[in-house]
């Protein structure tokens, strides 16, 4: 008898990439903070021992961020920090504002009573976390929560993980406090939210898509800030 797939055995492989991931995520943190500057060379020993994996996923992890642009492989040498312009956050944030904007086109034809309602309430909540002074992490999960709502109404799969792919490609740390933005919220999610109440797709589209851009800018003040492009500075002065 066939074994049914209750009865396959777990990979191994799938813990293997979720470490890789795991690196993969902890050195994007380090390049895009400006710990990791253009030019570096990554050495495998102290990222397998700061996030705590075998040398392998680490390397897994690199060539992950190898083909997401972040890090380059030079032959008998290791991999080396990519430099990270203020014009790849801008062009990684229209990505995210094209493919946004068209799920929340869609998803003002599809979206339900039901789902229209759990927005809404998440906007109440958004509402009232900010106007009792709650910390950026729990307004920003709010707006996740949004936007993931709005994503799942598209009844677009195939779409929402193309958007995945590059959402991921910025540390989540970075989003939360771009979506911790309590006036752009309070402004924007209701004005999204009414244009699928009134099935406007244009609309939706083009509210979701200036949202999501409006951000971009604020990461590359917040990015500047905390000496991305420092080296930079110093070499035009």
């Amino acid at each position: 008898m066939n074994p049914t797939m209750r009865e396959l055995p777990r990979s191994s492989g799938a813990q293997r990439q979720q470490l890789s991931e795991d690196v993969a995520s902890y050195v994007r943190e380090l390049i895009i903070s400006g710990q990791a500057r253009p030019g570096d060379f990554l050495r495998t020993d102290p990222i397998a021992e700061a996030v705590g994996v075998s040398n392998t996923p680490v390397r897994e992890g690199l060539l992950l961020l190898s083909g997401e642009g972040f890090v380059e492989l030079v032959p008998r040498r290791g991999f080396m920090v990519s430099a990270f312009s203020r014009q790849d956050v801008r062009d990684l944030f229209w990505v995210q504002a094209t493919l946004a904007g068209e799920l929340a086109g869609r998803a003002a034809k599809n979206i339900s009573e039901r789902q229209l309602q759990h927005l809404a309430d998440l906007i109440a909540q958004h509402e009232q976390a900010v106007a009792s002074g709650a910390d950026s992490e729990r307004i920003g999960a709010l707006g996740h929560e949004f936007h993931r709502t709005v994503n799942l109404a598209a009844d677009s799969r195939r779409l929402a993980m193309l958007l995945g792919s590059v959402v991921k490609q910025l540390p989540n740390r970075f989003y939360g406090a771009i979506e911790g933005r309590a006036g752009e919220s309070s402004r924007d999610h209701p004005a999204i939210l009414e244009a699928m109440r009134k099935r406007r797709v244009k609309a939706a589209n083009t509210l979701m898509c200036d949202h999501i851009m409006s951000g971009a800018d604020e990461l590359i003040a917040m990015l500047e800030k905390q000496g991305l492009w420092s080296e930079e500075i110093k070499s035009t002065a």
